[in-house]
């Protein structure tokens, strides 16, 4: 599906096989091109899509890193970088990142930085980076300050996911990356909403004959916002629905404790009782009912499932992570809020007892 944005990219669902011809179409050359993947993903896919380069008369060089959230990191940069360097690139030289968002964030913000911008191809094979991550050009890092405080925009010059990948993720991986889709929905006037009430089981299931579907209205979402506000100037920040919570729970349980999905879940819970708050003009109780429609959001995204917020982290702990987020805006919190689905919108006077109580409505 073309992506209708000025980088002129397009998203394709189709097999990793036909990654080599894709980047032609894109006016990418065979030559020298660097994979970055990660131990696991490299097990499972790194044969087939080198292999693929080789046929097509491309020269593969592949870095396959640790898996998991703690290669997303200052330290695991550099090795990429030193490796690329070493291997000796060009400014076309491609970097294709094969893996989820910790590997798509990793490879791409090595192709923003060397030689001040190298040509990026996304491969995403988790249901988080084929829904969200792999779109949209965000790449970066994390640091002890937070996640993604060191990053650039850097479009992909084509993105290739292919669906059936899915199918060797993890129970827990697969599920908590639904999380964005359901975030889309919610965001959304669209068709998205409906499928996923209608086919929430056999996309549990991931049903191959309802899954591309989905796929391709949750990334159609993301591509209308991001084609509009490429550089989150504006719109584009609605996409953060959920993520100043799930950034602040990730940075102090500890990255890779609790997975993005998961935090992403838990923060679009305590977004809608947030939103249901605002809306009343007063801190509902974190355990009560919430009024309609906020009330039929949240049973929307309870269906995922996930675990509880850790009990040992205390809101006080958790509200002061949120003051590192980088979308602050001059000094204060930025919250996503939605007064209806598919009406988000920004709140930055948000008193201290809203979010206390926001936090406790998703404790157990």
């Amino acid at each position: 599906m073309p992506l209708p944005h000025r980088a002129g990219y397009d998203v394709h669902f189709e097999p990793l096989a036909r990654t080599p011809e894709r980047m032609r179409d894109a006016g990418l050359a065979p030559g020298p091109v660097l994979v970055v993947t990660d131990t696991t993903v490299g097990g499972l896919y790194l044969d087939a899509v080198t292999a693929a380069f080789r046929d097509d008369g491309w020269t593969p060089h592949a870095l396959a890193v640790p898996p998991g959230e703690a290669s997303k990191s200052l330290l695991q940069y550099g090795a990429v970088v030193a490796w690329a360097l070493g291997v000796g690139i060009e400014r076309g030289t491609p970097v294709v990142a094969l893996g989820g968002g910790v590997v798509g964030d990793l490879g791409g913000f090595a192709a923003a930085t060397l030689l001040r911008g190298l040509p990026f191809v996304q491969l995403p094979t988790t249901t988080i980076a084929q829904i969200d991550s792999a779109v949209g050009g965000k790449t970066g890092v994390n640091t002890v300050a937070g996640k993604n405080l060191v990053g650039a925009f850097h479009a992909p010059a084509v993105v290739v996911a292919d669906p059936a990948t899915l199918q060797t993720l993890p129970e827990r991986e697969y599920v908590s990356g639904l999380a964005e889709a359901v975030k889309h929905a919610l965001l959304s006037d669209g068709p998205l909403r409906g499928l996923l009430d209608r086919d929430w089981d056999a996309v549990l299931r991931r049903d191959e004959d309802v899954l591309p579907a989905v796929l391709r209205e949750a990334v159609a979402v993301k591509a209308a916002v991001v084609a509009a506000d490429e550089r989150e100037q504006g719109a584009r920040a609605f996409l953060n629905f959920g993520h100043t919570f799930a950034h602040a729970l990730e940075r102090e349980a500890g990255y890779g404790a609790v997975t993005h999905g998961e935090a992403v879940a838990l923060g679009m819970r305590a977004a809608l009782h947030l939103s249901a708050s605002l809306a009343a003009g007063q801190a509902l109780p974190p355990h009560g009912p919430l009024p309609v429609p906020f009330a039929e959001m949240d049973a929307f995204v309870a269906r995922l499932p996930v675990p509880p917020l850790p009990a040992a982290l205390s809101t006080d702990t958790l509200t002061a992570a949120m003051g590192l987020d980088k979308k602050r805006h001059a000094g204060r919190v930025r919250f996503v809020v939605l007064d209806g689905p598919g009406r988000p919108r920004l709140a930055t006077d948000v008193g201290p007892a809203f979010v206390a109580a926001a936090w406790a409505s998703v404790r157990t």
